[in-house]
């Protein structure tokens, strides 16, 4: 249960368009987080914020994830998602085909007993769901196609969302699993914060980044000294990651390694 102090909790949504977008890519972000700030305003939940953001960001052909998502080296398109919530439920899918928003399909697995679906195993249960199946047309992948989007959501009550998806780093095989559905690494919440992470698959992973830079904020640091904190601390040399998190209250922040993270955040007036 969401502790009494948080249920006067300012409703706030931060969302990220990929370590790797560019920052010609922020509009397009700040679309999606007026999607998000329009529900929570209403008095909707952050899940609905935050898949909904989401959907906007896997509709738009500019990032990779949904329609946007690019190839893989056999030149199919495998999509994932993942999203969690600070009250310990959790949904994640992982090389979806033929599913233009694999976020809604993760988000109906909160209230399941399973927390993961992959694969044919996935498309066949969004099937017997009525999710939309259609063709994911993909694109070329191209150099430093880190690009997939993240939203994390408060709402009134003090529930905090994470939602992500990205069809995968470019020039990776048919079956590579990066950070976006594993906990820990492409996402984490839990009551007071949550933490989305955006880039080099591989190395958010073998750092644990989302874990970390939650645990950090959690000991009492600030949200962006945390995530630079596992930024400078926690990454191999060279690896193009970006961060977003939120807090239980306060504006949600993103930071990057590099300037190529478009980042876009709200909060509610008091």
């Amino acid at each position: 249960m969401l502790r009494e102090a948080h249920r006067l909790a300012i409703p706030a949504v931060v969302a990220h368009g990929g370590a790797g977008a560019g920052p010609e890519r922020l509009a397009n972000v700040e679309r999606a987080v007026a999607i998000a700030a329009g529900i929570l305003d209403a008095g909707g939940s952050a899940i609905e914020a935050a898949v909904e953001a989401c959907v906007v960001l896997e509709d738009d052909p500019v990032f990779n994830a949904g329609t946007g998502s690019v190839f893989r080296t056999d030149g199919s398109v495998h999509l994932d998602a993942s999203i969690q919530t600070s009250e310990g439920k959790m949904g994640f899918v992982i090389a979806m085909q033929d599913t233009p928003n694999p976020i809604r399909v993760a988000a109906d697995l909160l209230d399941e007993g399973i927390n993961g679906l992959s694969g044919d195993g996935a498309r066949l249960w969004a099937d017997s769901k009525g999710f939309e199946k259609s063709n994911v047309q993909g694109r070329p992948p191209f150099e430093g196609a880190t690009d997939t989007i993240g939203v994390v959501a408060r709402d009134k009550s003090g529930l905090i969302v994470c939602a992500t998806s990205t069809g995968g780093t470019s020039n990776r095989p048919p079956g590579r699993v990066g950070d976006v559905p594993l906990p820990g690494c492409g996402f984490w919440v839990q009551e007071g914060v949550g933490v989305g992470a955006t880039g080099i698959g591989e190395a958010i992973t073998r750092g644990m980044i989302s874990l970390r830079v939650a645990d950090r904020i959690l000991d009492g640091n600030d949200l962006e000294e945390s995530m630079m904190w596992a930024l400078d601390e926690c990454l191999e040399e060279g690896a193009e990651v970006g961060i977003i998190a939120l807090g239980a209250e306060g504006t949600g922040h993103g930071v990057s390694n590099s300037t190529n993270m478009p980042w876009s955040s709200w909060i509610a007036r008091k």
